[in-house]
């Protein structure tokens, strides 16, 4: 009797704890945004350490870096001009109070440092720290937009204090600079 009584009550308990598993990963809201943008800071932490010796000499290479999601309680205050660690990709960004984007911006055309395509940012939305939008070229094509609003600190030695840059991080898209394949951009606020 108590037997029957113990495997009823843990059925109901993981049943309800697959339920609200289910229901969970069915959420395109909050949830969702969270764990995406959770994944995105992720692909922007990076860490290095090297030791080697060679004839007594001891060189030593430290690099991390930690990126973390930068909330902001106005997602107006996103608003402004973006530029890429390359100075050849460009981001000028007006959000409102709602958290609706709008915005353009210029990058290479398929590497080449010499020609750029202009896009603008349609459809664009801030969840937490988190954007989406949908790219159009001016030969109207297009494609997702999705990035995270993150600081991101560099360390080059353990003991460092580091600097931090606030920026976007920007995923989802290959582009080849100057012979690398890159499927990730940091556009900093410029100053």
């Amino acid at each position: 009797m108590k037997f029957s009584r113990f495997a009823r009550s843990t059925t109901v308990i993981v049943a309800t704890a697959v339920c609200a598993a289910a229901a969970s990963s069915q959420q395109p809201g909050v949830a969702g945004s969270e764990l995406r943008t959770q994944a995105i800071v992720a692909s922007f932490n990076k860490s290095k350490h090297v030791v080697k010796e060679k004839r007594g000499v001891r060189k030593e290479k430290y690099l991390r870096v930690q990126s973390v999601p930068a909330v902001k309680q106005n997602p107006a205050d996103y608003s402004g001009a973006y530029e890429g660690t390359d100075p050849r990709f460009s981001l000028q960004l007006r959000v409102d109070r709602s958290g609706s984007v709008e915005g353009t911006g210029y990058e290479p055309l398929n590497g080449d440092s010499e020609v750029s395509r202009t896009f603008t940012l349609k459809d664009g939305r801030i969840t937490g720290a988190l954007i989406t939008a949908t790219k159009v070229y001016a030969n109207g094509s297009s494609e997702p937009f999705e990035g995270v609003f993150i600081n991101k600190t560099v360390f080059e030695s353990p003991t460092a204090k580091g600097v931090t840059a606030f920026g976007l991080g920007v995923v989802g898209k290959q582009f080849q600079v100057g012979g690398v394949d890159l499927d990730k951009l940091f556009y900093q606020l410029k100053q």
